[in-house]
């Protein structure tokens, strides 16, 4: 091996290998070792114009032991001989100085794969008359929208893992994505501040026809003479894909994730098996979907991944641990880590589901503090719309909702359209039994 190693594929394999003899020789009872090179190609746009063009790479190297069931982790930039050298010493140096822990261990070898996730490599030329499309396209039909920020790129990873079990995975991955921060001005008025983003598999459909973006722009405009709500109520909420943090990403965190179970807060810890939401509900993790973009293939602690449901029919069918965490809690390991969530279509359309509420909001982006071990949500509901007698009548002003996540995943309506970001697949959920009223 090289003293000074030229990062590509092939020393990615020389320098997570070499890594991984190194620490073996250095004491090591275990140890893994990842190797990533990454190049990110981008147009950023600033208040309507183009204002930088960009490449950035991001190369890591990262070192994990296992000592007499102490771990140490190290990651490094660089990718040279004196570098992996030094890193070595100190992930030994970290595991001598941590305390011991049964748990520790890493993934036995099972099947060694490669995966490749490329798309033929990049278009910039395309992707740079795409957005400039985008930017006129926006100036037409939405003038009163000031785009705030906009990135569009391309982006390709070529990432390697090893472990002194014999486990080893090598995956090259490219996509574009694309992403938007707006807001509507109209005189001195203005509107709440409003985000999207994307993942694409290709450039073929133009960025104002990306799922849910004509909406949240119309939606911004509208937002410009929002009204507060009069009083406070007991109504409903549906909670649109825009909106994905609120409810999934917030049961992940509180009742499904590693420190939950393994602190022993989560409310769901003892509830494998069991009944935990309405039978409509089926919330998946699904990185080999194909409308996913560069899904997960294998997990950071070197399984092979695979589609996974933590909740099926109602039933919560798997909790998100790793195995440091399987082996913590004696609970299954995940079959995979990733966040591309895909929660099942229902079988309400959108426009019946807004028909059927006598009073509540349509919420696309909420401000809140994450709930506690008891699942109480208290928050601001922001680029909302309030909904009385079965329609849609104007934008809200910042707006209070409360309701505890755990009952509110008893009852719910779910759509039949759903969302495709390319990170996540999502339908509208309509939950009853939320408090609303007006922002103090």
């Amino acid at each position: 091996m090289d003293k000074q190693l030229t990062i590509s594929n092939q020393t990615l394999k020389e320098a997570a290998h070499y890594a991984l003899d190194s620490l073996k020789k250095a004491g090591a009872d275990k140890a893994a070792c990842k190797a990533n090179k990454g190049r990110q190609d981008e147009f950023n746009v600033e208040a309507n114009k183009f204002s930088l063009m960009r490449t950035l790479f991001n190369d890591e190297l990262t070192l994990k032991v296992i000592k007499d069931n102490r771990k140490g982790i190290t990651k490094i930039n660089k990718m040279d001989k004196d570098s992996i050298d030094k890193a070595v010493t100190d992930c030994i140096t970290l595991a001598s100085g941590a305390l011991p822990d049964e748990a520790e261990d890493i993934a036995e070898k099972i099947e060694n794969k490669t995966f490749d996730q490329t798309i033929g490599g990049n278009d910039m030329e395309k992707l740079f008359g795409r957005t400039k499309d985008f930017l006129e396209q926006l100036k037409d039909e939405y003038p009163k929208i000031v785009l705030e920020g906009m990135t569009t790129d391309f982006n390709s990873e070529q990432t390697i893992y090893v472990n002194s079990n014999g486990v080893e995975f090598t995956q090259s991955e490219e996509y574009y994505s694309a992403g938007t921060m707006f807001s509507a001005k109209d005189g001195e008025k203005s509107s709440s501040f409003n985000y999207s983003s994307w993942g694409l598999s290709s450039l073929d459909r133009p960025f104002m026809d990306l799922d849910m973006h004509r909406t949240l722009l119309s939606e911004s405009e509208q937002s410009l003479d929002p009204r507060m709500v009069e009083d406070k109520f007991t109504g409903k909420i549906i909670v649109t894909p825009a909106c994905n943090d609120m409810i999934w990403e917030t049961i992940v965190g509180c009742f499904l994730c590693e420190r939950a179970l393994v602190e022993g807060t989560s409310r769901w810890k003892d509830s494998l098996g069991t009944k935990v939401a309405d039978s409509s509900l089926t919330f998946s993790v699904t990185p080999f979907n194909p409308a996913i973009i560069a899904g997960e293939r294998f997990t950071a602690d070197g399984y092979e991944s695979k589609d996974m449901d933590f909740i099926r029919d109602g039933i919560l069918k798997s909790f998100a641990l790793s195995l440091y965490g399987s082996r913590k809690t004696g609970k299954p390991r995940a079959l995979t880590l990733s966040q591309n969530i895909e929660v099942a279509a229902g079988n309400t359309p959108l426009a019946e589901m807004i028909k059927g509420i006598d009073k509540g909001i349509l919420l696309n982006r909420f401000s809140g503090a994450s709930p506690g071990i008891s699942g109480d949500v208290s928050g601001v509901a922001k680029n909302s719309f309030l909904i009385e007698n079965g329609a849609i009548t104007g934008a809200l002003k910042e707006t209070m909702v409360s309701f505890n996540i755990l009952d509110v995943l008893k009852k719910i309506d779910i759509s039949k359209e759903r969302s495709f970001s390319g990170y996540s697949i999502l339908p509208w959920c309509c939950f009853e039994g939320v408090t609303i009223s007006g922002a103090q």
